[in-house]
């Protein structure tokens, strides 16, 4: 379909209120300390990212803690992925909306900043934590850039159709972690890399395991495509809008429908409950989370002080996100202060939920700093750069 037909077809919605402006970056915010919120537990775990796939703290965490942590890390699993996933669909949205107002084509320029982005994933994830969501997201935001160019029913199909492969998907691997029984927790791997390695050492390890550690991204690959295209929908449709309430509370109503599924699933559901609600209901919680971030901050006149933190977190959401894989990293691993191999398995709990304040802080405080003399974060800035001088872009 030619772009002038996409003009036609695809609703051209006015600019969303500077408020509503404001939401977004606060959805932004929640859902960069909310993938630390997920992750803080892989930095913690004394085998790292191979321990917490392994589930290696089973047997040493107290009886009482352990109910506390499987609750805690359900609250967050996966929900802040999908809160990040929609988010990420209404900024290519408005990317596109302001392309075609400025009269220039689209996707046009773009595939530059779906490359840039998955180069910043390749060195994140090669030189900070192996668990980098960038790389998934470039693939995913160039493919999705495209059908945005397409009328609103193709846009649709393509929503629909990538949502069922990956109900498809998910499905099976249910099955198949169903049926096969439950294998007792093998322990820290050793030689233990994390703990006794160096820098260096996790690199290698990064790049030998690449097959497995970017396992996750091909998985939900589909997911991701249903997710961005759903929420450059909803962003036509007024999510962020005075005259989406409507819409806003029936998403409310979804996620709180959701949620106890959920957390049923990944506390009692053993491994199959727990990707199926990480990869299954979580994304529906997720909506339901938007429209409250967003019914909140639209009840106010003006953001409060823990509105304009998340807000500024929101604004270097791309520095943020790296910042705090970088300090767990240093607080968490050999090469740093190998504070998760030093913890007693008693208070291992507590520990973490101490280091994920920690970290939250540091990066709120660090993007409120750098705010007042930028407008951007470092990594932002320097994307930016390199964007400008990849298309000449003055």
């Amino acid at each position: 379909m030619s772009l002038s037909a996409a003009r036609r077809t695809t609703p051209q919605p006015a600019a969303a209120p500077s408020e509503r402006i404001a939401s977004l970056d606060v959805l932004r915010g929640v859902a960069i300390l909310g993938t630390l919120a997920t992750n803080i537990w892989i930095f913690t775990d004394p085998g790292g990212f191979l321990g917490y796939l392994a589930e290696d703290t089973a047997s040493t965490t107290p009886a009482g803690w352990a109910g506390v942590e499987a609750v805690l890390q359900q609250l967050s699993q996966g929900k802040f992925l999908g809160l990040l996933s929609l988010v990420f669909g209404i900024g290519l949205e408005i990317q596109r909306r302001s392309a075609l107002r400025a009269g220039r084509r689209w996707p046009g320029r773009y595939p530059v900043r779906a490359a840039l982005l998955f180069l910043d994933g390749v060195v994140h994830y090669l030189l900070v934590v192996e668990f980098d969501v960038l790389m998934g997201y470039a693939v995913t935001g160039a493919v999705v850039a495209y059908v945005l160019a397409t009328s609103e029913r193709a846009q649709r199909t393509w929503m629909v159709a990538a949502a069922a492969v990956h109900v498809l998907l998910l499905g099976l691997v249910t099955a198949a972690l169903t049926a096969v029984p439950a294998q007792p927790a093998p322990g820290v791997v050793e030689p233990n890399p994390y703990a006794d390695g160096s820098w260096w050492d996790l690199v290698l390890l990064r790049v030998d395991d690449a097959l497995l550690f970017r396992f996750e991204p091909v998985f939900i690959q589909a997911s991701s495509v249903a997710l961005f295209l759903l929420g450059a929908w909803l962003l036509r449709a007024g999510v962020l809008g005075p005259d989406g309430v409507g819409l806003r509370r029936r998403l409310l109503v979804v996620g709180a429908l959701a949620l106890p599924v959920d957390l049923a699933l990944g506390v009692f559901g053993g491994t199959a409950g727990l990707v199926l609600a990480r990869y299954g209901t979580a994304p529906l919680v997720a909506l339901g989370l938007l429209a409250l971030v967003v019914e909140v901050v639209g009840r106010r006149e003006r953001l409060g002080a823990g509105g304009r933190r998340l807000a500024e977190v929101g604004r270097t959401a791309l520095s943020s996100y790296v910042l705090q894989n970088v300090v767990a990293s240093a607080l968490c691993y050999g090469w740093g202060l190998g504070l998760a191999a030093r913890l007693d398995p008693a208070v291992r709990v507590p520990a973490t939920v101490a280091l994920y304040a920690l970290v939250a802080a540091v990066v709120v405080v660090s993007a409120h700093l750098w705010l007042r003399r930028s407008s951007r974060g470092p990594v932002e800035w320097l994307w930016h750069a390199s964007y400008r001088a990849l298309t000449r872009d003055r």
